[in-house]
């Protein structure tokens, strides 16, 4: 038990304990063989070392923890702080006494040599006792310092291999890198290498992620990991990779139950596809978007809505004003929604908090507000497009409707800015505007893209009221709508079926 399970003549891989960390590793860690787990100080190491004798623990395995640096009751100090006992876990401390070789008889070899011997020869004695499978060593940088030059190092490091393999233990090697530069010298000893590192940005709590750079006999899934560490040890976020989750797609009408908004969309929305709405701040970009959340509850069906810009208990409270009930249908399950904090969360974890909503709530519907929440989530704006692209092929192979809200920078005119070009991974595009006719302003709404089938070339009045979105004709009368400023050329304004407080002024035109 406890040596990995695999066919005749293949290594079978054992748990790390952290659910994220077996799905980069397609499984686990080939078991007995030894690994390297660097990263700098507070990057989680240690957690994640126990994480996995926890592990070996709850599979009836026999584990060892041996540290060169912490004492006893500083493991267990810290294994309690994330509610654990460590229990059945064999801890050997090999800490240095100052007065170890002061007490020790003279020999003519170097006193930090004699206490490397008596270190290495003290690990083969525990480790011949208690014939454990797994096997944590904190840290390397203590064997360094005790061996002096790379040549002793490397020499030490290629006999705890050798010992370690005849005895078909998986081990981690812990090293916080004090080194300076990276350890050569292990990273061509072991079988495989796992980078943890910390980054702090500018403004917002720190961002921890990891990458496999080697893993000897299996494939394992590349590029960095977003991680966090909570009270109960490590979350790893596997990147998201939209091939790894294909399956056949579906296309069905999602229509947003106003007949000539999807009269505009050329019969309305489609699953599997990506609506991105684009406009100002207040042109109602979010009450379109939730527009068809209800529409979808009205059918039974589920919406998933994460919301950056707006808090959740105000977004609520001000729907049932515009004639969109959202509280009656989060308490029947049909409509989630979350607050998302861009400081503190990552865009890993962002996708992995999406997915959930995917594939263990049903989400049929998934609206992002904001794009730019979400921008600012990045700790680099250049990672953007190629995250949210998997994103959205990931969502749109599991039939998935994405709605993306983008606020543009400006008001009225023709030169709306918006800090990243999105446009072109969006299936539909949907363009609000602001208008100014004889001293009032109007909203305006056209669709300028679709993908997936034709649609209405006009531009369309918006008006938002207690009933909740009203469409109007086409304002064929005009030219420059989309300027902000434009040309009347008709002889009567067109006229909405608005709510009562628009009737009045219509009327007055």
């Amino acid at each position: 038990m406890g040596r990995g399970t695999g066919a005749p003549g293949e290594i079978g891989k054992i748990g790390t304990g952290i659910e994220g960390l077996d799905d980069v590793l397609g499984g686990g860690l080939p078991a007995g063989r030894l690994y390297l787990l660097e990263g700098d100080p507070g990057t989680g190491k240690t957690t994640l070392a126990v994480q996995f004798l926890l592990e070996g623990r709850r599979a009836g395995e026999r584990v060892v923890f041996i540290t060169l640096s912490e004492s006893g009751p500083e493991l267990h100090a810290s294994a309690a702080s994330h509610g654990w006992s460590l229990d059945d876990i064999h801890i050997r401390e090999y800490v240095a006494k100052a007065d170890t070789l002061s007490n020790g008889p003279v020999t003519m070899f170097p006193p930090s040599e004699v206490e490397l011997l008596e270190t290495v020869q003290r690990v083969f004695r525990d480790i011949d006792a208690l014939n454990p499978d797994r096997v944590v060593i904190d840290s390397l940088s203590e064997i360094r310092l005790l061996a002096q030059d790379s040549f002793r190092y490397r020499r030490e490091l290629l006999e705890l291999k050798e010992f370690f393999l005849e005895r078909r233990c998986t081990v981690l090697l812990l090293d916080d890198r004090t080194a300076g530069e990276r350890d050569r010298h292990v990273q061509s000893i072991v079988h495989g290498v796992v980078h943890l590192e910390q980054i702090a940005p500018e403004y917002g709590a720190e961002r921890r992620r990891l990458r496999l750079s080697k893993i000897r006999g299996t494939s394992y899934r590349g590029g960095w990991h977003d991680y966090v560490i909570r009270r109960g040890g490590l979350d790893v976020f596997p990147r998201l990779t939209a091939a790894d989750h294909r399956q056949p797609v579906r296309r069905r009408a999602m229509p947003s139950n106003i007949a000539a908004l999807d009269a505009l969309l050329g019969g309305g929305a489609q699953t599997g596809t990506s609506m991105l709405i684009l406009g100002p701040a207040g042109a109602g970009k979010t009450t379109l978007a939730l527009q068809f959340a209800v529409a979808a509850a009205r059918r039974k069906q589920r919406s998933a809505i994460f919301t950056f810009d707006e808090t959740a208990d105000f977004l609520i409270a001000r729907t049932p004003a515009v004639g969109l009930p959202l509280r009656e249908f989060m308490d029947q399950d049909l409509i989630s929604l979350r607050q998302i904090d861009p400081a503190e969360l990552s865009p890993g974890q962002f996708s992995h908090v999406i997915r959930e909503a995917v594939e263990q709530q049903r989400a049929e519907i998934v609206v992002i507000d904001s794009l730019n929440g979400y921008l600012a989530a990045m700790p680099h704006e250049r990672q953007l497009n190629p995250q949210l692209h998997e994103l959205l092929t990931f969502l749109g192979q599991r039939n998935v409707m994405t709605i993306l809200i983008f606020g543009q920078q400006g008001m009225l005119g023709g030169q709306m800015l918006a800090p990243v070009d999105a446009s072109y991974l969006a299936d539909t595009i949907v363009l609000l505007r602001f208008f100014e006719v004889d001293g009032r302003v109007r909203k305006a709404m056209s669709v300028v893209k679709k993908r997936s089938g034709p649609h209405e070339d006009t531009i369309r009045e918006l008006a938002i009221g207690p009933k909740g979105l009203v469409v109007g004709r086409a304002l064929t009368e005009f030219h420059g709508v989309l300027t902000g400023v434009p040309v009347y050329k008709g002889k009567t304004l067109s006229r909405l079926k608005q709510p009562a407080r628009h009737r009045r002024s219509a009327a007055h035109d």
